[in-house]
């Protein structure tokens, strides 16, 4: 049987074992949230990435659940990390890991269900580049639908006052956790002094011709950990509309994954 309504509906989790060939098909999007444990400053928990995940995938199923038929999968914490090994508390996978864990679910979720669409929320930047290419080879082993979306990159709305690219913990991330999280912020925490060189981070980790490991104790791009604006700058407000704007954009995501046909 399926929850009814309030924060338990549509959690696959919730489900008894006989209502997964009741209430899910073929048509069923699994929305897998995978997130990170590591550094995000002296001000953000060390699973803010996977919070990320997971509330938007909640927000997701809260808004599009019944049109698309959504179902929340349990989330992944773990990502990969390690330019953020520097910093205690940071449990990063490496790529090898990464991918046999999120083949393994992958293939399971597909075993024990009648889903073949799959939506992965992905929270962690450092995940992203490993996603572009294990999709191609999840969708041609396993013929189903499957895409990833990145919340904090997915919202078109600027953040006010920045000026340097918001990468890491700096005043995107702090105004979204603002608002999903507030308990597990804490500004009152944050240095008197930060400066961060919008240069380098452009040079270093932003510029498109060219990759360098980064990492995130490099006092040419971060001061304790944070790479871009002030997140003393950041409010719950400016949280709520860039996920707002992430739910907008995510809406035309969700119609071209359930009209693709495998």
């Amino acid at each position: 049987m399926i929850p009814n309504g309030g924060p338990a509906a549509r959690q696959f989790g919730r489900l008894v074992a006989p209502a997964v060939l009741t209430e899910l098909t073929a048509e069923s999007v699994l929305c897998l949230p995978i997130g990170s444990h590591e550094q995000h400053g002296p001000h953000l928990p060390l699973n803010t990435d996977t919070v990320i995940a997971e509330q938007f995938t909640r927000l997701l199923i809260e808004r599009y659940g019944e049109q698309h038929d959504l179902w929340a999968l349990p989330t992944i914490p773990y990502g990969l990390s390690l330019e953020h090994a520097w910093s205690p508390g940071t449990v990063s996978l490496r790529i090898a890991g990464f991918v046999a864990l999120l083949e393994a679910v992958v293939t399971e979720y597909l075993r024990a269900t009648p889903a073949r669409r799959l939506l992965i929320v992905n929270g962690h930047g450092g995940n992203r580049g490993i996603l572009a290419s294990a999709l191609y080879e999840l969708e041609r082993a396993h013929g189903f639908s499957v895409c990833a979306i990145h919340p904090t990159s997915l919202s078109s709305v600027p953040i006010v006052g920045g000026t340097v690219p918001e990468v890491h913990a700096g005043i995107r991330e702090t105004a979204m956790m603002l608002e999903l999280d507030p308990d597990d912020v804490h500004l009152d925490c944050f240095l008197a002094d930060f400066t961060t060189s919008g240069s380098n981070v452009q040079r270093l980790v932003m510029e498109r011709g060219t990759t360098w490991p980064w990492t995130s104790d490099d006092s040419r791009i971060a001061t304790c950990g944070v790479i871009g604006g002030d997140p003393r700058e950041a409010t719950a407000d400016a949280g709520r509309a860039v996920l707002d704007s992430a739910l907008d954009a995510a809406g035309p995501v969700l119609a071209h994954l359930t009209d693709r046909r495998q």
